[in-house]
């Protein structure tokens, strides 16, 4: 079975940053001055390579503590139970723990459905306009 993607930026990483330290990554020995990770371009090369893992893994960081059902679709069910839910008042919060979404989720389905409008809404719809404020 193949190691966790995590696992494997994390020992990607670990490589690269001993070659843009000048060091063998298999035996920790210094590499020889006229290595071809000593050239400026190639080290520069590698130490973005590092920057790259780091942001992909603090991508994979925060995907990971979102809900479950972020993305996916919204069946006819779950649009029926959200009904539900909104007519009985519950607030937002909780539906989206119910239903393993966020709450700008929830606030956007609601919306769409006519339960909310857009200034009722406690999260950023800033993705959902142009800066002038109107849809485009």
């Amino acid at each position: 079975m193949q190691p966790p993607l995590k696992n494997q930026f994390q020992k990607a990483r670990a490589v690269i940053q001993s070659l843009v330290q000048g060091i063998d990554p298999e035996n920790g020995i210094e590499l020889p001055k006229d290595s071809i990770v000593n050239k400026i371009d190639v080290n520069r090369a590698l130490t973005m390579g590092v920057f790259a893992l780091d942001q992909m893994m603090a991508r994979l960081t925060r995907r990971a503590q979102l809900p479950e059902s972020v993305g996916k679709t919204w069946t006819f069910e779950e649009e029926q139970q959200l009904t539900h839910e909104a007519a009985s008042g519950e607030p937002v919060a909780a539906i989206a723990t119910k239903h393993g979404r966020t709450v700008r989720a929830i606030e956007a389905r609601l919306e769409k459905m006519g339960f909310l409008s857009r200034e009722q809404r406690t999260t950023d719809t800033s993705f959902l306009t142009s800066p002038k404020g109107d849809d485009t």
